[in-house]
Order: structure tokens, then C-alpha cells, then sequence
């Protein structure tokens, strides 16, 4: 019989060392699978959003001060 014995610092470092690997695979695999959806054109274009700011607007706000 093998008597092992966890500290609770060894505890915290395992959990930690877990936490992140599982952090680690999620963030890669997110990575992963836009830099594909990207590569097959599976990714959503969106319109450019500073092509939908009307300039006009702040500068009649001006004018009425």
C-alpha cells in the first residue's frame, strides 16, 4: 500500500495547474478554430462601422451653443 500525502499547498498547485491547462486548450482551441472558419470564408463580414459615423451631426451641435 502507497501512503501519499497532499499538502494543502500541493492542492492549491495542482488545482491551479488544471485550471490552467483547461484555460490553455480553450483559448487555443478558439484560436484555432477562427484562424480555420477564417481560412474557409465561413467567418461573418460585417460592415464597417466607422463608415456609419456622420460627422455632420457634431458639427451642427456646435453650431447651436
Amino acid at each position: 500500500m502507497i501512503f501519499l500525502y497532499f499538502d494543502p499547498g500541493l492542492g492549491a498547485m495542482i488545482v491551479q495547474a488544471v485550471v490552467a491547462a483547461a484555460a490553455g486548450v480553450l483559448l487555443f482551441s478558439k484560436g484555432v478554430m477562427y484562424k480555420v472558419k477564417g481560412f474557409l470564408g465561413l467567418l461573418k463580414q460585417d460592415d464597417d462601422t466607422y463608415d456609419s459615423i456622420d460627422l455632420d451631426e457634431k458639427d451642427d451641435a456646435d453650431e447651436t451653443k
